[in-house]
């Protein structure tokens, strides 16, 4: 059943019948194009009048095209529509020590893509990134940006676009949004970089049919984005989905949020960082690739220390099943390029999870940090397209 909350309900209009159609026409261009206004009808069982509508709009938007005209044995052709291949967004992923910055198509495809070290002091970090923004678009001069998309490993109050809970990135409170207005002088969206992530596979990827699903980001912590049923539960202050501080074990490691044993303390990469120093404390520091060429290479101690990460990742998924008993299970970061030494492990942790039924669908999303640059893209196309 769905609650009604009458302190807050309101009437649909056909106002919200004209976003819901424009959508759904948007993103059967997207999948299909070029695609005729006819075939649009017949696919979305709108009336042509309303599709002729819906595209006048989006043409006048400057959102899709109209291009070649289509091949029939006999009668008038039709002329074929696409997404504008001119119309970009920028978007910038923000890691703790370095950040990305993208220009990013309505099909999803990288233009140009530039990483660039930042430090902790938000001010100096915010300039390196629109510094970097002014020289892609001064690359790109016949580009038309639509605005700025930016995933964040922390989360983001919905209602004040401020960054409430960020412990990795130790930023004291600042306004990221504004800064970045005020200097590129575009619309920003930012969201949390689990969240944009699983707006980039709704956007762009593979999760027609499916209603619940969780995916989870493996870096310096553990990040969440959870749909349920259909819908990208944001909760209280944009805090829904930390489990990455769940504590799994009180008396572990102190984690970044002042607790004791959180998850992301045994299942993030710098968990196998960790745990690699500690099999060898007298060797040099490593990164993360470092340490995955290593296992490559039948290094023992780098293959004990991802299998550890693995099992302790498969145990924390344990209590997103409990809680949200997903269909689907995504997992983005760089795990995900070792995803055949990592998987068997983690699937046999998850399965003592499931009190009923099978346990759910466990997949990479194969795309690294390039998950996290097209999601801040998904951001703000989904948000911006039906505004």
């Amino acid at each position: 059943m769905r609650h009604v909350d009458l302190t807050s309900a309101e009437l649909a209009s056909s106002e919200t019948a004209r976003h819901i159609n424009r959508d759904i026409i948007l993103q059967l261009i997207r999948t299909r194009q070029p695609i005729s206004r006819a075939d649009l009808a017949r696919i979305s069982g709108l009336q042509r009048s309303t599709v002729s509508q819906i595209i006048e709009q989006l043409l006048e938007e400057r959102w899709v095209r109209e291009g070649a005209l289509a091949h029939l044995p006999r009668g008038r052709r039709p002329t074929l529509v696409h997404l504008n291949d001119d119309l970009v967004v920028l978007a910038a992923d923000i890691h703790p020590r370095q950040a990305t910055v993208a220009l990013v198509d309505l099909n999803g495809r990288l233009l140009s893509r530039s990483t660039l070290p930042i430090g902790t002091n938000p001010a100096k970090a915010l300039h390196a990134i629109t510094e970097c923004m002014k020289r892609i678009c001064d690359a790109h001069p016949k580009k038309s940006i639509e605005g700025i998309g930016v995933s964040l490993p922390g989360r983001v109050d919905p209602k004040t676009q401020r960054l409430v809970f960020a412990p990795n990135l130790h930023w004291p409170d600042f306004d990221i949004k504004g800064t970045i207005e005020r200097e590129m002088h575009l619309h920003t969206e930012m969201e949390n970089a689990a969240t944009a992530c699983l707006l980039s596979e709704l956007w762009f990827g593979r999760m027609d049919g499916i209603r619940d699903a969780v995916l989870i980001t493996v870096s310096e912590g553990i990040g969440s984005g959870v749909m349920t049923n259909g819908q990208i539960v944001s909760g209280r202050n944009g805090m829904a989905g930390e489990f990455g501080h769940v504590p799994l074990d009180p008396s572990g490691p102190r984690c970044a949020c002042n607790a004791n044993g959180c998850w992301e303390m045994f299942a993030s990469c710098n968990a196998a960082l960790r745990y690699y120093s500690e099999l060898d404390p007298r060797g040099k520091r490593i990164t993360f690739h470092e340490l995955l060429s290593l296992a490559e290479e039948g290094n023992t101690r780098a293959i004990d220390a991802l299998s550890k990460q693995a099992r302790y990742l498969g145990k924390g998924l344990r209590t997103v099943i409990a809680g949200l008993s997903p269909e689907v299970i995504l997992v983005a970061g760089d795990v995900t390029s070792a995803w055949a030494r990592f998987a068997p492990l983690v699937e046999a942790e998850i399965k003592y999870a499931v009190l009923a039924g099978h346990p759910p669908q466990l997949l990479p999303t194969h795309e690294g940090d390039v998950a996290r640059l097209r999601g801040a893209a998904a951001l703000l196309l989904q948000r911006h397209s039906v505004s």
